[in-house]
């Protein structure tokens, strides 16, 4: 299974998945991946940080870094994102959830290629992806197994719910040992 959230920049995707993480645990789910978010100085966005979804953390791309490769203004840490986000991905788990799939990550061709051998495996997927059109995320959308998910305003509070009991069933949950 392959879900990919598409959504542009600012929409909530990494809350939503920060949101689908949280209900994924409360049923007892292991969980591979991670997130990535703003920095802020001065209410102003600098960069962007990665977190695994088991707890460490690096910058991803700051204005402050000189790249390549950049995207727009900033820098992008390829060698943080490698050392976090490769492993973060490759841990057992019941399902994988990488926010995201956009241009910086996309940067780094070890990246890519852990996706693709991802995405042919039995374990459920669920990223996050930039609207933006890219080759890579482009074949992605075009999967046979991919449900590709438009975040809304409308539905973006309803949809991490949405997602956890396609992933966790509430039996799953629920059940007794006989």
């Amino acid at each position: 299974m392959l879900t990919l959230i598409e959504a542009r920049p600012g929409a909530g995707k990494t809350t939503t998945l920060q949101r689908l993480a949280e209900l994924l645990r409360e049923r007892d789910m292991t969980l591979a991946g991670f997130v990535t978010e703003e920095i802020r100085e001065a209410g102003r966005r600098v960069g962007f940080s990665i977190e695994t979804l088991g707890g460490k953390r690096g910058t991803l791309a700051h204005q402050n870094l000189p790249g390549p490769p950049s995207v727009g203004r900033y820098g992008v840490a390829i060698g943080e994102l490698e050392r976090l986000a490769l492993p973060s991905l490759r841990v057992p788990a019941d399902a994988i959830l990488i926010d995201e799939l956009g241009k910086m990550e996309l940067a780094s061709p070890a990246f890519r290629n852990t996706v693709a051998g991802l995405v042919e495996g039995d374990t459920p997927i669920v990223a996050t992806v930039h609207a933006f059109r890219h080759p890579f995320t482009d074949a992605l959308k075009r999967r046979p197994d991919a449900e590709v998910v438009r975040l809304t305003r409308e539905n973006r509070d309803e949809l991490p719910r949405l997602l956890a009991e396609k992933l966790a069933p509430s039996s799953k949950k629920h059940r007794t040992d006989d």
